[in-house]
């Protein structure tokens, strides 16, 4: 399965008609994850039709109502839907005091387990993993406490080689999966048939790294070095790198400078100010030091097969 990301909205501060605050919704590796909730997130899910049932996890990377103000929203109309299942909630501490305190005074309390992991770590920590998929902290720097987050595959079973299977009539279907678990064979005279003998690689692990709302921050490039693709915000063009700085956002050019010094395969820029009318100029300001940068807009989808 390829990774997919679907783009629910990418612009900055308030919401507007044709401009929807940061939320983001990735499929990888057979699981979905809902990255960020904006106001109007649950909206913008319906109408880009995916189903409220997929998400178990919510990633919110910091406490600005752009990020988060529709999250109490999408966990009422979980329960007005009669949910059942678990909703995990990462996200810095504090956003357990606050939507429990909402749904309280509404006396709007789920009847589904609502799980809080709140984090407040300043290195980057993993917090999310199971058979297939680890999610990973990127600490970033703005005015409150914010993290972004890495999803990355885990390497996958390898693939047989039918051709090379099909030489050695001792090699079974029930001897199928400990090869894919990378075993050799043994041969009743004793022979040992070496693994990569009869399998090939599995397919290379894919990752994506998302950076919402931060300064310019070279420490981060370790984190996400290599990824197959990078968000990075970018909120104003460099014109603007002075209240660039003193906001605590990034320039498109300085979100291209990180993408080219972590040699990630593609960026996808978005969190645009409303200052700029034409976005187009954010991509190519990143492209005259990034060439493969890729412009967030509402209901994009992009896939990495």
């Amino acid at each position: 399965m390829s990774l997919k990301l679907t783009i629910l909205g990418c612009h900055s501060a308030t919401p507007r008609v044709n401009a929807n605050p940061t939320a983001q919704f990735l499929e990888i590796k057979n699981h979905n994850f809902l990255i960020d909730c904006g106001e109007g997130t649950q909206v913008q899910l319906r109408r880009f039709s995916i189903k409220f049932s997929k998400i178990k996890n919510i990633f919110i990377s910091h406490l600005h109502g752009d990020h988060f103000f529709g999250l109490v929203g999408l966990i009422s109309t979980f329960r007005l839907l009669n949910r059942e299942s678990e909703l995990h909630i990462y996200g810095p501490v504090g956003i357990q005091e606050i939507i429990t305190l909402q749904l309280k005074i509404s006396k709007s309390w789920t009847q589904y387990p609502l799980i809080f992991h709140e984090l407040s770590s300043n290195e980057s920590e993993l917090i999310f993993e199971d058979s297939k998929v680890e999610v990973y902290t990127i600490p970033l720097k703005h005015r409150v406490y914010t993290n972004g987050f890495l999803f990355k595959e885990k390497v996958g079973e390898r693939k047989l080689n039918m051709n090379a299977i099909s030489n050695f009539s001792e090699i079974e279907i029930c001897d199928y999966q400990n090869l894919k678990n990378g075993r050799d064979f043994s041969l009743k005279n004793g022979e040992t048939i070496k693994n990569e003998d009869l399998t090939f690689n599995p397919t290379e692990p894919k990752s994506y790294a998302f950076c919402s709302d931060t300064v310019y921050l070279p420490s981060i490039i370790d984190i996400v070095k290599g990824v197959n693709c990078l968000y990075h915000e970018a909120t104003f063009l460099k014109d603007k790198e002075e209240l660039a700085f003193s906001t605590k956002h990034s320039t498109a050019s300085q979100a291209a400078s990180i993408a080219k010094q972590a040699n990630v395969k593609q960026l996808i820029l978005g969190h645009y100010s409303g200052r700029y009318k034409n976005i187009q100029e954010f991509k190519t300001e990143a492209q005259e030091i990034f060439e493969n940068t890729l412009l967030a807009e509402a209901g994009k989808v992009f896939e990495i097969n």
